[in-house]
């Protein structure tokens, strides 16, 4: 891909957790972070998000890779099947790294409450978000063998950004009550800390994930400002939603990639994704390349998507 020399990079990012094959709302973030892209002459970067082994698959990680690329989907550098470079699970010294220099500043402190650890190295989901506040951090709790997660001590400060699909955003963390954890009790990092220090070294410039991730977006500027680092911009998706309200997922068994590609061509089910997004009409097959010349942000609603039963 020809770069103009004289103009910094877009540089946007797959980053899939390999816990189960991609489904529709997976595919449509894909679709729009690739765009987002494409649209505006950038590169793209594959992460592989494995940070967490008990929930990692390599062959969902494969099979994900695999997709992508059969609904045309590309990327020009990044992880590749069999490879380990930009894979989180191989990437922990660097994030040791960043917990050293947030230590070296006096900004983590012990946190034993044993709730407040569950699923912190996987992306936040709906109704698993963790307990605000705890009391380690004004009343530490004795040492009983059992080892410690680390916490960030959180600034008392105001985040404002703007994102690009929702506008301005501002999101006021309150030091005790928004302390979060940056690794659990059993040394797996986690995921703010993680997605924060791939971003930064990665060159991320631009990141287009779905809607119920902006929650994250404040901790994860704070992360980068205080690591040293520029937080890249955010655009949000609009989540697609089945019939009776709630957000498709892996977990709800919503149909995954195998269903769809025993049912449709890659232009057909772009085809489909194109119109749910508001990018064309009609459901008519289209090429993810044919899609680039048009796109614009300004066509994607910023409500819910409702998805007919016969997709899910």
């Amino acid at each position: 891909m020809k770069m103009r020399s004289d103009v910094s990079p877009i540089v946007g990012r797959f980053a899939p957790s390999p816990s189960g094959r991609l489904h529709l709302g997976n595919l449509l973030s894909s679709l729009l972070a690739w765009l987002d892209v494409r649209s505006q002459g950038g590169v793209m970067l594959f992460r592989l998000e494995d940070l967490d082994p008990a929930r990692s698959s390599p062959e969902y990680a494969g099979r994900m890779a695999e997709d992508l690329l059969w609904l045309g989907l590309d990327w020009d550098i990044g992880w590749r099947p069999g490879g380990t470079a930009f894979a989180q699970s191989h990437r922990t010294e660097r994030y040791a790294a960043a917990l050293k220099t947030l230590e070296a500043q006096g900004l983590v402190y012990d946190c034993r409450c044993s709730r407040a650890e569950r699923l912190a190295a996987s992306a936040p989901h709906p109704g698993e978000e963790r307990p605000r506040g705890c009391t380690c951090r004004t009343h530490p709790k004795p040492d009983t063998g059992r080892p410690a997660a680390k916490k960030l001590y959180v600034p008392n400060e105001t985040v404002h950004w703007t994102d690009g699909h929702f506008g301005d955003q501002t999101d006021v963390l309150c030091p005790g009550e928004d302390d979060f954890i940056i690794r659990r009790s059993d040394g797996v990092y986690a995921y703010q800390l993680a997605v924060s220090v791939d971003d930064m070294e990665m060159g991320v410039t631009r990141v287009v994930r779905a809607q119920d991730l902006i929650s994250s977006t404040a901790r994860q500027i704070t992360l980068m400002r205080l690591l040293g680092g520029t937080p890249p911009s955010y655009c949000h998706c609009p989540l697609l939603v089945a019939p009776e309200g709630r957000k498709l997922s892996k977990r709800a068994g919503d149909l995954s990639m195998e269903a769809f590609r025993e049912r449709f061509t890659p232009e057909a089910l772009t085809g489909v994704l194109a119109k749910l997004a508001g990018l064309r009409e009609t459901a008519a097959p289209v090429t993810a390349q044919e899609l680039i010349a048009d796109f614009s942000w300004k066509k994607v609603p910023a409500e819910p998507i409702l998805v007919p039963n016969n997709l899910i």
